[in-house]
């Protein structure tokens, strides 16, 4: 995906996007009644009849006001209940979900096509053959609305919730995965880049990568006859001291601006290309529902069955299925461990003390070794110490006993 694909991608999640264009088909209906009425004739308009239409747009402006009015009340709140119950990380997925943007976009459009065609109508605009357009606009908008408000209705039964949320998270989690271009390291260490000899491309701002525009490093690669290895993948902290790209041999400062412009950078870390965040958030879910004021372990058990999903489905990655890298570009593999130590450990750590959540987590750990047993050793680390910390924790020995037999049976042979 190029610079300029992510940015228009971001541009049509964002709240307004769906609205204003909403707002512009709808006033552009209330005005073809003027446009395109002479091409009604006036016997038809007295058949078909549209006296009523001004009463009618009178009571959809009044009504639809009231509806998005409500509707944004109800995204709020669902919004203000998942930062103070859930975790914040997990609001934006609920900010960019299209089904509340469409519900509150086809209200707010719907209020500006009885407002347009109240006042066109006040003015003499239509005629009585263009007010036969506006009538049947009106019938129009009147089915729209009411197909949007029953699929707004059974969403915002479950919009916001826990397992709604939880599920937002795995499915962008998933698409984060999908998209990677780079193979999955299930053990050891990353290879170290040498500096000597490359230039550092440093960012100018403390913030978070997002996407990294590799495409254009190819360009950039081939124009200077260079390779480049990126060394900051999305989801990485830069800061103008470190290095987000080497690039091979000396360059100028045009072409270190080039590569830095093939970078973008934000102050927030965003799902899409970045499935690590999506366990780290996963992992603070588990963390809240698992504090002594919630004391909800079935929600971190949830968490821990979503997050082995992911971590499968990461394990079963291919990077070949995804688009290939520039041939003079080099991207770092994504560590296992890294991806283990965000997710189980958090969890690990504060539900030592819950003998249910020490069993689950020993048990999808297993399963997660049994399934790629060339990762077993990594996995196995993660599972000892989580072993540890419940051992630590666990005040009844019949409790540390379950938890043994547990671990044994999930890394036997």
């Amino acid at each position: 995906m190029t610079q300029w694909q992510w940015l228009i991608r971001l541009i049509t999640r964002r709240m307004w996007f769906r609205a204003a264009l909403m707002c512009g088909f709808g006033g552009a209906l209330a005005l073809a009644g003027a446009l395109v009425g002479h091409t009604i004739s006036y016997h038809f308009a007295a058949t078909v009849g549209s006296k009523s239409v001004d009463s009618i747009l009178t009571m959809l402006a009044s009504s639809m006001l009231a509806v998005t009015t409500f509707s944004l009340t109800a995204m709020v709140s669902a919004y203000s209940g998942a930062t103070s119950t859930i975790t914040p990380r997990a609001v934006q997925l609920l900010i960019d979900d299209s089904t509340a943007q469409n519900a509150l976009a086809t209200f707010l459009g719907s209020f500006l096509f009885a407002i347009v065609g109240i006042v066109a109508l006040s003015t003499g605009l239509y005629g009585e053959t263009g007010r036969v357009i506006l009538f049947f606009g009106t019938i129009l908008v009147i089915l729209f609305i009411v197909v949007t408000l029953l699929r707004w209705i059974e969403h915002i039964a479950r919009f916001g919730r826990m397992s709604d949320t939880i599920d937002r998270v795995e499915r962008a989690a998933m698409a984060a995965v999908d998209t990677m271009a780079v193979p999955i390291l299930l053990d050891g260490a990353a290879p170290a880049v040498g500096g000597d000899g490359r230039t550092g491309v440093a960012a100018t701002t403390m913030a978070r990568v997002t996407h990294v525009d590799v495409a254009r490093l190819g360009e950039i690669a081939a124009a200077l006859a260079a390779d480049i290895h990126v060394v900051a993948l999305p989801g990485t902290l830069v800061e103008p001291g470190r290095a987000m790209a080497l690039v091979a041999g000396t360059v100028d400062d045009a072409a270190i601006n080039q590569v830095r412009q093939a970078f973008t950078l934000a102050h927030h870390r965003a799902f899409d290309h970045d499935p690590r965040f999506g366990l780290v958030v996963l992992s603070e879910i588990a963390s809240r529902a698992l504090s002594p004021a919630v004391n909800d372990p079935g929600t971190a058990i949830a968490v821990i069955e979503t997050g082995s999903r992911v971590l499968l489905r990461l394990l079963d990655h291919c990077a070949a299925e995804a688009d290939p890298l520039p041939a003079r570009v080099h991207v770092p593999p994504v560590l296992l461990a890294d991806l283990l130590e965000d997710w189980s450990r958090p969890i690990a750590r504060d539900g030592a003390t819950l003998v249910e959540v020490d069993i689950r987590l020993q048990k999808a750990l297993g399963a997660l070794a049994r399934h790629a047993p060339a990762a077993r050793r990594v996995i196995a680390r993660e599972a000892e110490d989580a072993l540890v910390r419940a051992r630590a924790a666990l005040v009844h020995d019949g409790d540390c006993a379950l938890v043994d037999r547990a671990h044994c049976e999930a890394f036997a042979g």
